[in-house]
């Protein structure tokens, strides 16, 4: 009996695929990268074949690469050879959920949109919101600390997160973290594993926070300007003011072109940028309007404001559709650097000048009120990775970010694509640490190996 058979024979039936034609679209992503080739797949639909699946790894030093929806943008969730890729998507039961509290119990396989839906049929809402929200999962949002439109103002997924169930390398269950709005009791293992990339173990369950859903709908301002410095000048403004926006994101002319190619949104040819910002507050149209005069003072070509929930819905529809209408264009490296918001315009620059410099196409789109971009590389499709000058450009940008005192990465990961520049940022000391808090939580090295760290 191999290996694989053994897995199978421990779990109830069907739980393991095999068959390479199956277990390959289990082995990627979003990105380019070729996922090396799987033992097999487990569908977990419980904690206890999490563990099973775990204890068996543990016990033949079989690596295990977890996954939810395979909508990472790092490499993160892509099979190494020999590998058992261990998917939680049918984990995906809504446990319960407490208006008093203002909290949910999750499974890690329920869909972000999904739990938006359920609080919201109860005034509540669920506040991370990749642009991924509509198929990607709460367990593969903790585990890169996803962000989103909305984490301008509440916040990127770690901020949500109360409490994990987390089955560790050996098999063992570790609870962490409370149902409770405040605790500090011991360490912060909660806010050490959200983010880990599936490292130090596989959440099997998460305790979140909920927040009250805005009682009105939200105001919406849409500036468009003559270059994407004045619009990230525009958000560093609106921020400084006092604001408070609630959405804030930035589309240059390659991205707005690509959307129009496609779409057909009407972009007119002086149009190099494009600002959207909501407010949700109670004063939201005061606001709108104190960010419009920010817009206008910031040298504006437009700026209109409304309150229609329809003309909302389509302003943000414009942003959710950049990276599918990207991908239109050809292969995609994405990348998603931050730096402080002061720094936006620069940084804004930088992007641009690495582009031309290295004579490479980049489409940027920005949660910009984070002083979050994402420069995207279009490269041909078919290549096994991105040509030389792609590369360049990105170290550039990186580099810059890092200059300007930023970081790599503001909500993606690190995964496997940007392990070359970590040592950049993360400096001997602080990599040294973190292999020994792997070592502590994954003594053999079995958890998803060489991704995050």
């Amino acid at each position: 009996m191999t290996l694989i058979d053994q897995l199978a024979a421990a779990l109830p039936e069907g739980r393991v695929l095999t068959d390479p034609d199956v277990t390959d679209s289990y082995s990627r992503d979003r990105t380019f990268l070729e996922p090396g080739r799987p033992l097999g797949v487990v569908l977990a639909h419980s904690r206890e074949e999490v563990a099973e699946t775990l204890r068996w790894a543990s016990a033949n030093r079989v690596p295990v690469v977890p996954r939810g929806a395979g909508t990472g943008l790092a490499g993160g969730a892509t099979a190494t050879d020999g590998c058992v890729v261990l998917s939680v998507a049918k984990m995906d039961r809504i446990v319960e959920l407490s208006p008093d509290d203002e909290i949910a119990v999750v499974q890690p396989g329920v869909i972000n949109a999904d739990l938006d839906r359920a609080a919201r049929e109860h005034g509540l809402m669920y506040a991370p919101d990749p642009s991924s929200f509509e198929i990607s999962t709460i367990g593969g949002n903790l585990a890169t600390n996803a962000g989103g439109l909305r984490c301008v103002k509440y916040g990127v997924t770690r901020d949500s997160a109360l409490g994990l169930e987390v089955v560790l390398a050996d098999g063992r269950v570790l609870d962490t973290g409370r149902r409770t709005v405040k605790g500090v009791t011991g360490y912060d293992l909660t806010g050490l594993f959200v983010g880990s990339e599936g490292t130090l173990g596989v959440i099997t369950e998460a305790t979140v926070r909920l927040r009250r859903a805005p009682a009105v709908p939200p105001a919406t301002v849409a500036a468009e300007f003559g270059s994407p410095r004045d619009a990230a000048s525009a958000v560093s403004a609106i921020i400084a003011a006092g604001c408070q926006p609630s959405l804030l994101e930035l589309l240059d002319r390659a991205t707005l072109v690509a959307i129009d190619d496609w779409k057909h949104i009407g972009l007119e040819s002086s149009v190099a940028a494009m600002l959207i910002a909501q407010s949700d507050a109670p004063d939201g149209q005061d606001a709108a309007e104190r960010m419009r005069k920010l817009c206008e003072e910031n040298r504006a070509s437009f700026v209109a404001v409304s309150s229609d929930p329809q003309e909302a819905e389509e302003l943000i529809g414009v942003r959710r559709m950049a990276y599918q209408a990207k991908e239109r264009l050809g292969a995609c490296l994405v990348e998603d650097v931050c730096v402080p918001r002061s720094a936006l315009p620069e940084m804004i620059s930088a992007v641009e000048e690495a582009g031309v410099r290295h004579g490479v196409r980049v489409c940027t789109v920005a949660h910009a009120g984070d002083g979050n971009l994402h420069p995207v590389f279009i490269f041909e499709r078919g290549l096994p990775e991105p040509p030389p000058e792609v590369w360049a450009a990105a170290d550039d940008i990186f580099r810059a970010a890092l200059r300007l005192g930023g970081t790599l990465t503001g909500e993606h990961g690190v995964g496997l694509i940007k392990q070359r520049w970590l040592k950049l940022e993360a400096g001997p000391v602080v990599q040294d640490v973190h292999q020994g808090i792997k070592r502590v939580f994954d003594p053999l090295g079995i958890l998803n190996p060489g991704k995050a760290i």
